[in-house]
Parts: C-alpha cells; sequence; structure tokens
C-alpha cells in the first residue's frame, strides 16, 4: 500500500496511446457470460514496441450482469513462444494504481524465454486511469501548502479533521452510483472478466502490494481459475484496513531512521553528522523550519513529509533525498527542496485520481472507526514512538470516518484449494510490514515463501536481486517453487546493496539494479 498522494506516480512512467462474507466460487462458465471477446489494437511505445491496447466492459454490479457497465483499460504484450501458458495479469497496487505501463515492463523484465510464453497483461482497475469512469472527488486536493498533519492545538485537529470529512463528502455527491461497487471484491471480479475475454479458462497473477489482496480475493472468489500466483510485498488480510495503517506508521518511522542511518554513514558526503540520532534530529528541525516558513512557498511540514516517505519504499531515492537535505541545512537553499518535493510529492491529475479511487476502496472494504475519539487516542498513542508519518497516515485516511457508503466485512481469504503460490517479502519493508507476508503464506496452504533478508524496500522481484528474480523465473516458467525444512521461510535471499551517494563530483552511470529498482518503484501505484 502506497501511502501519500503522487509519491510514486511523479517518477513513473505512463503509456500514451463487499459481501458480508466471502461468496462461494462461481461456476466455471459464468465469467465467460458476461465478457466479450478482446479486440487488441497496436499501441506500440519505443520502449514496447509489441504492445497492444484494448478495452473490455465489466458489470458495475456484478450481481446484475444485464445492467450498467464500467470500462476497463488494458495492455498487452503478447506471446511470441510456441508454448503458450495463458494470460499473466500484472498489478502495481494501490488501491488506485494504474496497471498500463505494467505489461511492457515485466514483459521486459522477465527472461525472455520466459516472458515470451505469456500473454502479459497489465490494467486500470475500475475508476483508474484510462478506465471509465475515473474518479476524482476533489481535484487539487493535495495542493500546497496544506495545514500541518501534526495537530498543535483542538483547532488545528478540527481544520484537517474538516478537510478530511469535505472531501468524503464531495465524494459522496459526485459519485453517489459508483461508490457502492467500489471495492476489492468487486474489482477481483472485474478480473475473472478479463480472464474470460481473453478465452483462458484460468489465469496467472502477479501482484504486489495492495495487488497481493486483490489476487487474494480473486483466489477466494475463483481457485479454480487460478494457475499460478505471485504476491510481492503482501498485505496482511487480517488488518484490512485500520489496523495495518496502524502498523505502517511504526515501520515507516523505522524506515526513516534507516534512513537516517544511512546519511550518518556518509558524513563525508553529506556532512549532517555522524550520528544517526544527530541526523535525525536535524530533519527534524528542517520540519519545523519549513512549518513556520514553507519552503519556496510550496513545501510545509506535510508536503517535506510527503518528499520523504518515498525513502521508506525504496532506498535508491535516498541519495536524492539526503542531497536536498544537506543544501537545506547547510545553504538554505528552499529550491533543493521544492524540486525534490515536485520529483516526489507533488499530485497532478492522476495523483488525485488514485487517491480518490483510494478511498473509496479502502473505506468501503472494511470496518473504521466511527468514534473520532478512537482515531485520536490511536494516533497520539502511535505517534508517542513513531512521529515521522502517524499523523500525516491519520489524516490521509480520516475520510472512511464519514464515507458516505456503509462499509463491508473484508473476504477471509485462507485457502486450501490453490496451486502452490509464490509469496516475495522483505524483512523491513514498511509499506506491508514482514508479519503480513508470514499470515498470508499460512493462510494459503501449499504457498511458499522467499524472504529478502535484511532488505527494507517495497516490491522486490524485477528490482535487481538475480536471487529473487530467479526464483520468480522458474516458478513461471515450470511452476516450481522452493520448500523449506520447516518454519515459515522456505527461501532466503540476500538484499540488494544500500545506494551509495551519488553528487554532480561523483556522479556515475545507474547500475542494472538502480535502473531496474528505480523503474520499477515509479509504477509501484499510488497506495502500492
Amino acid at each position: 500500500m502506497t501511502n501519500r498522494p503522487g509519491i510514486l506516480f511523479a517518477v513513473g512512467a505512463t503509456v500514451a496511446g463487499l459481501v458480508t462474507a466471502a461468496p462461494s466460487p462461481a461456476s466455471a462458465d459464468s465469467g465467460a457470460q458476461r465478457a466479450a471477446p478482446v479486440k487488441w489494437t497496436d499501441c506500440a511505445t519505443q520502449s514496447s514496441p509489441t504492445l497492444q491496447c484494448a478495452t473490455v466492459r465489466s458489470p458495475l454490479d456484478h450481481d446484475e450482469p444485464s445492467g450498467r457497465t464500467v470500462t476497463l483499460a488494458l495492455t498487452r504484450v503478447p506471446h511470441t513462444a510456441k508454448s503458450f501458458q495463458g494470460p499473466l495479469l500484472v498489478n502495481p497496487g494501490g488501491p488506485g494504481g494504474s496497471g498500463l505501463s505494467m505489461a511492457g515492463f515485466v514483459a521486459a523484465s522477465l527472461p525472455k524465454a520466459v516472458a515470451a510464453q505469456y500473454d502479459v497483461i497489465g490494467f486500470d482497475p475500475r475508476g483508474v486511469g484510462r478506465s471509465r469512469p475515473a474518479l476524482d472527488c476533489v481535484p487539487k486536493y493535495f495542493d500546497p501548502v496544506r495545514p500541518d498533519p501534526v495537530p498543535r492545538s483542538f483547532r488545528d485537529e478540527q481544520a484537517n479533521r474538516n478537510r478530511a470529512r469535505g472531501f468524503a463528502a464531495a465524494c459522496g455527491k459526485k459519485y453517489p452510483d459508483l461508490l457502492p461497487f467500489m471495492d476489492t471484491v468487486s474489482a477481483a471480479k472485474d478480473l475473472d472478466v478479463i480472464r474470460s475475454a481473453t478465452g483462458s479458462r484460468q489465469l496467472n497473477y502477479l501482484g504486489y502490494s495492495y495487488g497481493t489482496y486483490l489476487g487474494s480475493v480473486y483466489a477466494k472468489l475463483f481457485p479454480e481459475r487460478v494457475r499460478r500466483l505471485v504476491l510481492d510485498s503482501n498485505v496482511d488480510p487480517d488488518g484490512v484496513w485500520y489496523d495495518d495503517n496502524l502498523s505502517q506508521d511504526y515501520a515507516f518511522d523505522t524506515r526513516h531512521k534507516a534512513f537516517a542511518a544511512w546519511v550518518a554513514k556518509h558524513d563525508a558526503a553529506y556532512g549532517l553528522g555522524s550520528d544517526p540520532a544527530e541526523v535525525e534530529a536535524a530533519w527534524y528541525r528542517m520540519r519545523d523550519a519549513v512549518r513556520k516558513h514553507p519552503a519556496g512557498k510550496r513545501v510545509g511540514a506535510g508536503e517535506l513529509d510527503d518528499t520523504y516517505l518515498p525513502g521508506g519504499y525504496y532506498n535508491g531515492y535516498w541519495p536524492a533525498l539526503a542531497e536536498a537535505f544537506a543544501a537545506y541545512v547547510h545553504d538554505k537553499d528552499e529550491q533543493a527542496l521544492v524540486k525534490a518535493y515536485e520529483r516526489f510529492a507533488a499530485v497532478d491529475a492522476e495523483g488525485d485520481n488514485g487517491y480518490s479511487v483510494y478511498s473509496a476502496v479502502q473505506c468501503r472494504d472494511a470496518q473504521w472507526p466511527k468514534d473520532w475519539n478512537v482515531w485520536r487516542s490511536d494516533s497520539r498513542r502511535v505517534n508517542a514512538k513513531a512521529p515521522f508519518m502517524t499523523w500525516g497516515n491519520t489524516w490521509y485516511n480520516a475520510p472512511c470516518a464519514n464515507w458516505p457508503v456503509e462499509p463491508l466485512n473484508p473476504v477471509r481469504v485462507s485457502n486450501r484449494a490453490l496451486p502452490p503460490a509464490l509469496l516475495f517479502q522483505a524483512t523491513d519493508d514498511a509499506a506491508t510490514p514482514y508479519e503480513g507476508g508470514v499470515t498470508l503464506h499460512r493462510k494459503l496452504k501449499g504457498s511458499s515463501l522467499v524472504v529478502e533478508q535484511g532488505g527494507g524496500n517495497h516490491g522486490v522481484t524485477l528490482s535487481g536481486n538475480a536471487c529473487l528474480d530467479r526464483y520468480l523465473a522458474d516458478y513461471l516458467a515450470k511452476g516450481t517453487v522452493p520448500r523449506g525444512k520447516g518454519g515459515d521461510v522456505d527461501a532466503v535471499c540476500a538484499k540488494t546493496p544500500d545506494p551509495t551517494p551519488v553528487t554532480a563530483k561523483s556522479a556515475r552511470p545507474a547500475s542494472r539494479t538502480d535502473a531496474s529498482g528505480g523503474t520499477l518503484h515509479g509504477l509501484l501505484g499510488f497506495r502500492g
């Protein structure tokens, strides 16, 4: 789950051109009754010369298949090998992340012999991007300068509270017919419509972050239609969604401390101190300074938080973030922070869409506290130990306290009917903490868990770790998974190395790890 507007969209690429309980699996042909065959057209790009595009119509309400429909946008890199293993649907997470660019990335990143055996299909889920209708509840909702997320008075808290309440009301007024059907179960049933439209009896699936929950829900609804299932950076299905966000608060604070420790390790490059605690204190002094006087009249405290949050997802951003930090501290260079904000955190229309879908799905998927005193108490308690993003995360999710559509109950994703699934998890992932991967592994009988030991990035396959990628390729090629000798972990890979400082004097070409990791993390959706 990504967790700030636009932080990863800002560096990504784009393609040109619940029910109260999990329903029983549908019959084998029900999906085929609601999907016309896909008609692919050429939409090649320089990086994806065989890319094709299409749309598929899916019921708005899957219980009323002959009623109103939504349009889902698709991309495909078609298979070229004689041995065809079917469609491989790929999802970058969110909810709210566009998947159209994922097809070309995944097809290019897998070994050629493996990618050639699949139709690699990216898609924009309902409400997202080029799918129609696309949600945008409050355009420019995140324009700077916003109120400081950390309240210093009751008035501060009420300002943020009213802002979130207003967002929820605007969504309800603008999309009263859509919001009841913006949920993970509906999106999972859309996947089955896509499967049916491709003419395939089963699908293969690779999902990152929230995409792991979407894939798990699909597998619960349609286990007989799952051929291969890859889940990378796994949502804890027992915490959907309020508890999962509290877990994120602690984990992102730990990851921010890891950034400070890295900056301290490279004190010769940045001059911000050799003690991690000293570096962290300097960062909070910078935050207090821009709270009082926003840098370039654009980067206040909230915008600074958003700018540095991507470092919790991917340490490849650390050098750029450290350079901006040092430039502000040493030279009072406000434009350095403005440039970093514009690169990592500024929200455009795509980001507005992503946040609207994120809110619509997560607020509908599960119960959130209705009593604001619960939110306040939990935020104060967690913030005392983990101040980096707790209050910002609170306000990001606060529209759910007043969402205009009643929530559903999460699907119980436990599954004994699947072929072996392959799960990947970094031990220090902040967005989807490690325990969630273990929980999901235990719920999916016969699954295999591959761990990146010491890794802190969110989304670890196809990101430059050859060990992890070998397990992925073997699974997609032959269906084989590693098996441990006991315990929860079936295989362990060493983490990719931390980055090194890159300055104007020591600039160097990006390594394969830097390039693939940066590309992936630019695509991993809005709340990924």
